[in-house]
């Protein structure tokens, strides 16, 4: 879908409306109006607990435009299954004749730690819809604590950077790849700073025929430390650096959406992020090696994985 055409699906008909409180220059709303608008049929959500839950349906509002239905931090890939199940049963009878969409969002934190079991459940049963994940990195909801997905060397509230440890000191797990391993039709990873290439994805994801997922890179200046006008920019940087590369997996087959053609080095995206400052006294030189060493080697493995040259 192009820019214009992105731009007056989201005015014309926005599924997830203003007035929701979610911080400023914060990448989830831009990656939710975006998905949502990609399909011209009904949708039904499940949101698991989370900033995106909690900041866009504070009692008595919400900027859901949609059937919308609030699930615990783990059990938002359950719930919409039991939703999907129900729809079956209602089509199979007769009782209801559109055709719906179904989708569930959640956030790292439950995507990736608290909910995994559930969505990993939900994936192997085959249900037919969606998952998003808006990976922001972190528990940013309740405070800036360490997830799976956060990356090594960051500090998190409960993983500060200090004398005892430089930040947390494992490298993120691979949801993408978590995801592909259960032999789902489809698996993506985007990113906020390419709509275009997110929207096609969404596209993809809704018209297959079972579970699909798509993994965000979801930009959090609050917590990341960066301005909130520098949203796209670090997202972009991100995808510039191989730190996220932009790829698909469509039944089983990999693609490479995106090749920089010149890749940024890591310290470019880590320095302005304040949760990385730590690693920029001296004495922590060894760590910036490491990430960068760990981001070129998950690169080549990439490459050989989409069948392009080194």
């Amino acid at each position: 879908m192009n820019p214009k055409e992105l731009a007056e699906k989201v005015t014309k008909n926005p599924k997830l409306t203003a007035g929701h409180r979610l911080c400023g220059g914060c990448a989830a709303p831009i990656i939710v109006k975006s998905i949502l608008a990609t399909t011209d049929d009904p949708i039904v959500a499940a949101n698991a607990t989370g900033c995106l839950e909690v900041a866009t349906t504070i009692y008595p509002y919400t900027s859901w435009d949609i059937p919308w239905i609030h699930s615990a931090f783990e059990n938002a890939p359950a719930t919409i299954s039991g939703v999907v199940a129900a729809y079956n049963a209602l089509k199979k009878t007769g009782k209801m004749k559109e055709n719906v969409k179904f989708i569930a969002f959640g956030g790292d934190g439950s995507s990736y730690d608290i909910g995994l079991q559930s969505l990993s459940g939900a994936l192997e049963r085959g249900h037919d819809f969606v998952y998003v994940c808006y990976n922001n990195e972190g528990y940013m909801n309740t405070g800036g604590q360490r997830s799976g997905a956060t990356p090594y060397g960051a500090a998190a509230t409960t993983d500060p950077a200090g004398k005892a440890r430089p930040g947390k000191m494992e490298f993120k797990k691979d949801l993408t790849k978590i995801a592909a391993a259960h032999n789902i039709p489809y698996v993506a990873q985007a990113s906020v700073s390419n709509l275009a290439d997110l929207t096609m994805k969404a596209e993809k994801a809704f018209k297959v025929k079972g579970p699909a997922v798509l993994v965000v890179l979801s930009t959090c200046p609050t917590l990341w430390g960066t301005p909130p006008a520098k949203t796209i920019e670090m997202a972009k940087i991100g995808v510039e650096s191989c730190f996220w590369p932009l790829y698909e997996i469509e039944n089983g087959v990999y693609k490479l959406n995106y090749r920089p053609a010149k890749k940024i080095p890591m310290i470019d995206f880590m320095k302005p992020q304040r949760r990385f400052k730590h690693l920029f006294v001296p004495g922590n030189e060894h760590m910036l090696e490491n990430v960068q060493k760990h981001v070129d080697d998950e690169w080549e493995t990439l490459l050989k994985l989409c069948g392009e040259k080194a």
